[in-house]
């Protein structure tokens, strides 16, 4: 019995590439990608890296999402998610109209307080409940923060914005989060935040490197670098720069250029021992924990697998760390310890993906990559392992 006989990158992959009349061999020659390696990803028995997707989708002319399926939108109509994108969209298409004479705004403290709850809820891996809230809170928000014309109250509005990117992104509609990365923008240059100008770079350049374009990615963390560093000099300047740092060492693992990768994880490293753990700063779970964290991704990108699950063996993960980020963890590990052999163990990081933050562990393209190559590696599968693809994949 197969949970998942449908979907997976490496159908999507086969499909795509017979419709361009090419022959394994000949995707293999224009992506990069080698052809023994492709050909065990459309089997489903190798999960496929970013990398590997990147240079995929470069060589067939299409999107990455195209290829990880993403928005899951069977998924989502089933959890009631979908529901909840249209009024986001209409939310942040406000922006500019001004002040709304149907609003009464509740005061900026108290509308700063919410925002904020809502930013705990995404890193407590709450999707459904910020999804459900953030529209609501933006258009409030819009209201007071033409009414008052204040930096503090851009700066709520902004933070909103990222609310709406993180909810986009974690949900899969590409789309939707380069608008409110646009509206995030526009907010913090009105707010006339370095700081918060820095941070829209990151994000910016996320968005870049999920697309696999690893160039214009890095040139993006390059001019939040360069934006963060006309901050005043603060606590808050230092997190931001320490994950543009982080974002760069991903960026260049994903590119294969180790040196920067290491050189990038090494100057955030030097900037944790100067902030301590400062999850709540912007929200950005920044900290020895997350260079740590990031170290894992980046021999995982560079694909050593091997040091990746041994430095990962290595960690670990303070129980209040933000549960988004520590699901997302566990989904790494899992793809590493897969590429290694340790098939079980690769299972059990997928159970802890899910048991630490289940609305992000089921629409992150990985656990689901990940969980379908484990499954055709797998002759006897257990129930635990096919009620996991039942819960991947429930439409009900």
């Amino acid at each position: 019995m197969h949970a998942l006989p449908q979907d997976h990158t490496g159908v999507r992959i086969a499909r795509l590439r017979r419709e361009r009349h090419l022959t394994q061999q000949a995707l293999a020659d224009l992506s990069g990608v080698p052809y023994y390696t492709l050909t065990k990803i459309e089997q489903g028995r190798y999960a496929a890296t970013p990398h590997a997707v990147a240079c995929l989708a470069r060589a067939m002319r299409v999107e990455v999402s195209t290829i990880t399926g993403q928005p899951y939108k069977d998924e989502l109509r089933a959890d009631e998610l979908d529901v909840l994108i249209t009024p986001i969209r209409e939310a942040l298409d406000v922006y500019d109209l001004g002040a709304d004479p149907d609003i009464s705004a509740r005061p900026l403290r108290t509308l700063r307080e919410d925002s904020e709850g809502l930013c705990a809820a995404v890193r407590a891996g709450e999707i459904k409940r910020a999804a459900s809230q953030v529209a609501g809170l933006i258009e409030e928000t819009t209201t007071a923060a033409h009414e008052q014309g204040t930096s503090d109250g851009w700066l709520v509005l902004a933070s909103l914005y990222r609310t709406s990117y993180d909810v986009a992104t974690k949900l899969g509609y590409a789309d939707l989060a380069q608008l409110a990365l646009a509206r995030l923008d526009w907010a913090a240059q009105r707010a006339s935040s370095a700081v918060y100008g820095g941070a829209y770079q990151y994000f910016r350049a996320l968005s870049y490197l999920r697309e696999g374009k690893y160039r214009t990615g890095q040139r993006l963390v390059d001019l939040g670098l360069r934006t963060i560093g006309q901050a005043e000099a603060s606590h808050e300047r230092d997190v931001v720069t320490g994950q543009l740092h982080l974002g760069g060492s991903v960026m260049a693992g994903r590119a294969h250029n180790e040196d920067q990768a290491l050189w990038h994880l090494a100057e955030a490293e030097r900037i944790a021992a100067r902030t301590g753990e400062s999850t709540k700063v912007l929200w950005m779970a920044f900290g020895g924990t997350n260079v740590a964290v990031h170290r894992v991704s980046v021999l995982a990108e560079l694909d050593k697998y091997d040091k990746a699950v041994e430095t990962a063996d290595t960690l670990a993960i303070p129980a209040d760390w933000p549960k988004s980020r520590t699901s997302h963890h566990w989904a790494e590990v899992a793809r590493a310890q897969m590429w290694t052999g340790k098939l079980e163990d690769s299972f059990k990081s997928l159970l802890r993906a899910r048991k630490t933050a289940p609305q992000q562990a089921k629409y992150h393209p990985m656990v689901r990559d990940t969980y379908a190559s484990l499954e055709a590696a797998h002759r006897h599968l257990p129930d635990s392992f096919l009620s996991y693809g039942s819960w991947l994949t429930s439409h009900a």
